[in-house]
């Protein structure tokens, strides 16, 4: 009986143990577990990876590097070398990237040349991949800017084309371009999240999906409702206050009805602060503090 008894136990320590090792593993491939919405998301910013220490001091959790910058795609392995080096020795991870093509490779327009633009985007999405980043945000206003009396039709025909490609190139490195929509005094093509939702659906790729970033939103009067609109296909977030792109907390902008609309449709994703500081490092406590406060007001 005894040994009966020993066994028993033998093999129900085994199980808890394997139980154990795969939610481990499942843990360090980047699944995530699922947030309560009254919980506030992961706050990041876009900034050099050379912040991480203070940012994580502030109880900040990564940081949103430029692919032009960090993955340098049009430089060779070599020189990607040191940013490696530097995203592996942060005490954040670098999970986000903006910044994505120059302005010289264009996706629309009369000139465009997709192939040499997916060739640019396979190279950011390897080196990405090595970082264990997941996100690339797809704004580059002047790759994407429609030239004088072209099409908007032919622009989002163009586009669309370009994404279909691209998701199954950003699946095969585990990375999510999301689009990016710019208010028109910087782009004069995607100036809505409910426009990049309806490309990001004309794609049906899981790996495009689309970005809400709440300045641009806020600068167009696009109100929260674009956000219910694109309920899962919005895997990202941007965040500064209207006047001045100015850091939230400066001017008491109200995030609340965004960020009750974030809760309505259950949003797991992170959010990135992108905008000015008028001292970046007397502030980073007040503005993740202020943030917290709006999330925990929207009802």
């Amino acid at each position: 009986m005894s040994g009966g008894r020993n066994l028993k136990q033998y093999l129900l320590n085994s199980v808890f143990l394997l139980f154990a090792v795969l939610l481990l593993s499942s843990c360090n491939e980047g699944v995530q577990v699922k947030r309560d919405v009254e919980t506030p998301p992961l706050w990041g910013i876009c900034r050099s990876v050379s912040n991480a220490d203070k940012m994580k001091a502030a109880g900040y959790s990564y940081v949103e590097e430029s692919v032009k910058r960090f993955l340098i795609p049009q430089e060779p392995d070599e020189k990607f070398g040191s940013k490696q080096k530097a995203a592996e020795k942060a005490s954040l991870q670098v999970y986000s990237y903006n910044g994505f093509l120059p302005g010289s490779l264009k996706s629309t327009g009369p000139k465009t040349d997709h192939e040499e633009i997916l060739k640019y985007a396979e190279t950011a999405f390897v080196r990405a991949e090595k970082l264990g980043s997941k996100i690339i945000v797809f704004g580059s206003g002047g790759s994407r800017k429609l030239p004088k009396d072209f099409s908007y039709e032919k622009g989002t025909e163009q586009f669309t084309a370009l994404l279909k490609k691209m998701g199954p190139i950003a699946a095969k490195y585990g990375i999510t371009v999301v689009i990016e929509p710019l208010n028109s005094k910087e782009c004069n093509f995607i100036n809505s999240v409910k426009e990049g939702t309806d490309i990001a659906r004309a794609v049906k790729h899981p790996n495009i999906a689309v970005l809400a970033d709440i300045y641009h939103m806020a600068k167009e009067d696009e109100g929260p409702e674009s956000i219910r609109y694109a309920g899962k296909l919005l895997k990202h977030c941007h965040i500064a206050e209207r006047e001045g792109r100015k850091m939230p907390g400066t001017n008491n902008y109200d995030f609340t009805p965004y960020f009750k609309a974030l809760k309505d449709i259950n949003y797991q994703g992170r959010m990135s602060l992108e905008g000015r500081w008028d001292n970046f490092d007397k502030q980073l406590v007040p503005v993740i503090a202020y943030l917290n406060d709006q999330w925990a007001k929207a009802k």
